[in-house]
């Protein structure tokens, strides 16, 4: 009898996801299944983007407040539906979970029976430290090219605050009123006072959403 010394093949292990990474939606998807510890990553345009840790000042607060605007047009328009930070399925090389998204319910999305929501949503917010991100760039264009109909990008660095408009394809910025608000042309009734907003000022940004 011959007793082999070699040592027993482990099963290869998943690998993990790294910032950079290029990968199909469904090795994305394994990977991410891998890693329950972690928080939020997102496949953009076939490469993987890891959050790093959120500042209070620069992500916390502005995406806390843009949350109140949405909840409170919500809670008033029966047939909407608000999610924060929620995985979207969208095309194969693109797995996004944006700060905040806001949908018809009989729209362009759904949710599966594994609670993501597949399809363009009709409204996508992000906070993006400027506007070199890839909020602005790469996931600008996955977002027009999977016809999310309105996107509005917080650029905190820069102090604006940019809310686009899907025409023929394209984004167009939504221009400010003379009363200094933004009016969405998806949702009847949801507006901004950029002004307000950009100085955290949510009360007022709550008055002039409800007048």
């Amino acid at each position: 009898m011959v007793i082999s010394s070699a040592k027993p093949i482990k099963p290869q292990s998943i690998p993990l996801l790294e910032n950079g990474d290029r990968l199909s939606r469904a090795e994305f998807e394994r990977r991410y299944a891998a890693m329950p510890h972690l928080k939020k990553a997102e496949l953009i345009e076939g490469v993987v983007y890891m959050a790093a840790a959120t500042r209070a000042q620069q992500h916390g607060n502005p995406h806390a407040l843009v949350m109140g605007w949405l909840a409170f047009y919500h809670a008033s328009t029966p047939g909407t539906y608000l999610a924060d930070n929620t995985t979207i399925l969208l095309d194969l090389d693109n797995e996004p979970q944006p700060d905040a998204l806001l949908r018809w319910e009989d729209g362009n999305s759904r949710i599966t029976e594994n609670d993501y929501i597949e399809g363009p949503p009709e409204l996508i917010v992000e906070i993006s430290a400027s506007s070199v991100s890839y909020d602005m760039n790469d996931k600008l264009q996955a977002y027009r090219r999977n016809g999310v109909q309105e996107y509005m990008v917080w650029q905190i660095y820069e102090d604006e605050i940019v809310w686009y408009q899907l025409v023929e394809g394209q984004y167009v910025a939504l221009e400010v009123d003379s009363t200094g608000l933004i009016v969405s042309q998806i949702f009847p009734g949801l507006k901004l006072d950029l002004e307000a907003m950009k100085n955290r000022d949510l009360a007022t940004v709550l008055t002039r959403l409800r007048a």
